[in-house]
């Protein structure tokens, strides 16, 4: 009897509408490109369904396998932590089925050209004037965690579009957590002289954070009128991206789905992050599981999803490669 597989893509959740929104059209296509597999999603906080719901409704449709997927970028604390124990959880309770745990998109040659068709349509639509490449500084912006190896892969990213793209320099910000922040690498960057500054956003949907960061750069677009801001979109369904996240319900399914843990500050003494190795494994999103977005309490919050960090307790996670 062959067994029935079933796709769990666990996203972040967000408040923001159009966040939510974007995730489920991209659920959408992976759904179409994965006909013969049951699919489903759910969120680790705020939108609805959760993820414990998602996963009930693939055991509801008779599946015997449960591969879930990260819709996320980078292993920060909600891939090392939160959804392990969201999935672990969910096995525990179905000894009877077996439930795999993929990897995050992390750096990927796929995400890169994706990066760029982004970039380059920023420049189409956005440029006033003709500034060569060696005049322009490109700024990515990852989210921010306090997880140092999520965090240097935005500089890795930032470094493999300078030079692909032949940028005249390249300088990386983060939306909050970790620095510098967006406003403090916009002075820093106006400072270099460049004649213009392309502000690139690294995340896959929109959002509070996605906003403030474009916020961000009209206010040093008002500032200094003298250089060139141009705003470039952000990953979002990409048909790369979309081939990303297949791969990777590819590779759990080829038993291939291993995470790079050489410097995870869960299980290696990273410097600075010493006393992290070895802590227990929690969920940290109980209180935020499933309340809603924006559109549900028909207020704004206003402060932007302040806890977006690294979980900098550790914990003991589990990988396929162990």
């Amino acid at each position: 009897m062959t067994d029935k597989i079933g796709v769990m893509l666990c996203g972040h959740g967000s408040r923001d509408v159009d966040a939510i929104r974007e995730f489920n059209v991209l659920a959408h296509h992976l759904k179409h490109r994965l006909p013969h597999y049951a699919v489903d999603s759910g969120f680790l906080e705020f939108a609805t369904p959760i993820i414990r719901t998602g996963l009930d409704a693939l055991k509801d449709r008779g599946v015997s396998r449960i591969l879930a997927i990260p819709g996320m970028l980078f292993a920060a604390g909600h891939v090392k932590n939160d959804l392990p124990w969201e999935i672990n959880s969910f096995a525990a309770d179905n000894p009877g089925l077996d439930v795999r745990y993929g990897r995050e998109l992390a750096i990927d040659p796929k995400l890169l050209k994706a990066a760029r068709d982004r970039i380059e349509q920023a420049e189409a639509l956005g440029a006033t004037g003709v500034i060569e490449r060696k005049d322009t500084l490109l700024l990515v912006v990852g989210r921010g965690t306090n997880d140092p190896d999520a965090n240097s892969n935005i500089a890795k990213v930032a470094r493999m579009l300078w030079e692909g793209m032949g940028f005249g320099w390249a300088e990386i910000a983060f939306s909050g957590v970790a620095h510098p922040l967006v406003d403090q690498a916009l002075e820093r960057s106006v400072r270099l002289g460049y004649k213009r500054i392309i502000v690139f956003p690294y995340f896959l949907f929109t959002g509070i954070l996605v906003k403030r960061i474009y916020d961000w750069t009209d206010q040093a677009a008002a500032a200094h009128p003298g250089t060139e801001f141009i705003k470039a979109p952000y990953l979002n369904d990409h048909p790369l991206v979309v081939d990303s996240f297949v791969e990777r319900v590819e590779e759990v399914l080829n038993g291939e789905a291993k995470m790079n843990c050489q410097l995870c500050k869960y299980r290696e003494q990273v410097v600075g992050f010493e006393d992290s190795v070895g802590a227990v494994q929690a969920g940290h999103h109980h209180h935020v599981r499933g309340i809603g977005t924006d559109a549900d309490h028909h207020h704004d919050h206003g402060h932007g999803h302040g806890h977006h960090h690294g979980h900098g307790h550790g914990h003991h996670h589990h990988h396929r490669d162990e």
